[in-house]
């Protein structure tokens, strides 16, 4: 067998600078000026004044005008505890995939929400042969899937709206939502009942339900869902389904730290018989029957 040869390393001579003075910055909290970065990291003074003025624009490094030195900044923070929510999240609603999977026997996924993308960040299968196709790691247009929509509908106004500026957004099958008046008017009917629903919006023949997960006081953070093939999907089915999300959703967030409960997701559990009739009639019909059901307090 032929060895498999090793990957080329790639060097873009302006990130790798970047990150050499996050890194120099990293290891020195009371800061350094510029002479002393310009010694340190041997770069050509232009190209360090450059580089810093947009590292500190952005946030990622604070200027201190008193000791005329260089820090890290607000934003290098925030980026780590991005890093540690995510692996806190993924730890702690991997336990509950599972548990919904055994409950139900279909597969459960998480997602954030990258652009106008979801990314999985977990999954749990069934054992049954027809079942999603999907990876973790795998990107989604999120306008045609269940988890996609729902962290849409909770993001602020103004930020969906620049991600969705200029946006084609693609058609996949007959049900998926291109027009974006459309969409929009989807995803308020997400926020006010707290569940999203994919009818075949991504892949015919398949059903996903999808809630949010809450991370306060940061909002949304994630989504989990159900996704089961409409030979599957009856109404009991999607009601366990909608049941057993909604309590996992609330069980990841008390694991975050998240004090604060969404009344939509407990007013789920309690209506989650009707809610599953409703999408199966949804599925047959058109989305009326889904679009109806509000569990706004």
């Amino acid at each position: 067998m032929q060895a498999e040869a090793p990957h080329k390393q790639i060097r873009v001579k302006s990130a790798e600078r970047v990150l050499d003075i996050i890194e120099v910055l990293s290891a020195e909290p009371k800061g350094l000026g510029f002479t002393e970065l310009l010694s340190t990291l041997q770069l050509p003074k232009s190209s360090l004044h450059e580089l810093l003025s947009v590292l500190t624009a952005r946030g990622y490094i604070d200027f201190d005008p008193a000791n005329r030195c260089y820090m890290l900044g607000i934003r290098v923070w925030e980026s780590s505890q991005a890093y540690l929510r995510h692996h806190n999240l993924v730890r702690e609603a991997l336990p509950v995939l599972d548990s919904i999977v055994r409950a139900i026997n279909e597969t459960a996924q998480l997602a954030t929400l990258d652009g106008i993308e979801n990314v999985y960040l977990a999954k749990v299968d069934s054992s049954h042969p027809l079942r999603l196709q999907s990876e973790v790691g795998r990107r989604l247009y999120a306008h045609a899937t269940g988890l996609g929509k729902v962290l849409l509908a909770h993001l602020a106004e103004e930020d969906l709206a620049g991600r969705l500026s200029g946006r084609v957004l693609p058609r996949f099958t007959p049900n998926t939502i291109t027009d974006e008046h459309q969409l929009l008017d989807e995803l308020a009917a997400i926020r006010e009942r707290g569940f999203a629903v994919d009818a075949q919006e991504y892949t015919p023949g398949l059903t996903c339900v999808a809630v949010p997960i809450w991370y306060y006081p940061g909002g949304v953070v994630a989504a989990i869902s159900v996704s089961i093939p409409v030979t599957r999907s009856d109404a009991q089915l999607l009601s366990s389904a909608v049941e057993l999300l909604a309590e996992g959703s609330l069980k990841i967030s008390r694991r975050l730290g998240c004090a604060k409960e969404d009344p939509r997701l407990i007013s789920l559990v309690a209506q989650s018989a009707a809610i599953g009739k409703a999408i199966a009639a949804g599925r047959a019909h058109g989305r009326g029957e889904i679009a109806a059901i509000s569990t706004a307090d």
